[in-house]
């Protein structure tokens, strides 16, 4: 089956205080060029959706991608992405985590082939405990939850239609798609895979960079499984 990338593109980055995170550099590429990067090798088109005053300037970076006005919200965002994808798979990654590795990204396309549904998920190294008590969290039940995030493109919108007749938000797709009762695969992400959010995060984002450059120069090795 066609596969598509969905880059969801069109925050202004307000807690990062730089303008929209897409067009943050990082060793002279923007986020958004980095994220195309990661994920271009695996499908068959690439849709991309950035602020409205800046489609032109992403057209210029990415002259093979599909690039669409993004909406209000995140959720809105990746509905009108959908909305343009042709494809049967869609692979849908935020640019604020611009590193997916190959191993992730064909863990994740795996798990959809198997089962519609799967998201980038990673275990948390540190001690979890609940705010109120103190009380610790066995952390084996616990992910932390990544992009990308796969699935059968007419899932994934029957999901965002159903959440907008019942003006209901999620923090992802993945939690869209359960409220249709099915069950999203958890794969194991990559601690690559971390979040611009923040302006001391950039020091951690640039020494990432070299790193996820020699991951991409290695020899495919798509091992791994369940997170």
């Amino acid at each position: 089956m066609r596969r598509a990338a969905l880059l969801a593109a069109a925050g202004a980055g307000e807690r990062l205080g730089l303008g929209p995170k897409a067009f943050v550099r990082l060793g002279g590429a923007t986020l958004l060029e980095l994220a195309a990067e990661a994920l271009a090798p695996h499908v068959d088109e690439v849709v991309v959706a950035v602020p409205h005053d800046r489609l032109e300037e992403a057209s210029r970076l990415l002259p093979g991608a599909r690039v669409v006005a993004g909406a209000a919200s995140r959720q809105a965002t990746v509905h009108a992405l959908l909305r343009h994808a042709t494809s049967e798979v869609v692979l849908v990654h935020d640019v604020a985590r611009p590193f997916a590795t190959p191993e992730v990204v064909a863990r994740v396309l795996a798990a959809v082939a198997a089962s519609g549904a799967a998201s980038a998920a990673l275990g948390p190294a540190d001690t979890v405990v609940e705010a109120a008590s103190g009380a610790v969290l066995p952390r084996e039940g616990l992910r932390l939850v990544q992009t990308p995030q796969g699935f059968r493109r007419e899932l994934l919108l029957a999901a965002h239609e159903r959440a907008l007749e019942e003006g209901v938000a999620a923090t992802d797709d993945a939690a869209l798609v359960r409220r249709l009762g099915v069950t999203v695969t958890l794969v194991e992400g990559s601690p690559l895979l971390a979040k611009l959010t923040a302006p001391a995060d950039l020091a951690l984002m640039e020494a990432l960079l070299g790193v996820w450059r020699r991951e991409l120069a290695r020899p495919a090795a798509h091992g791994g499984g369940a997170a």
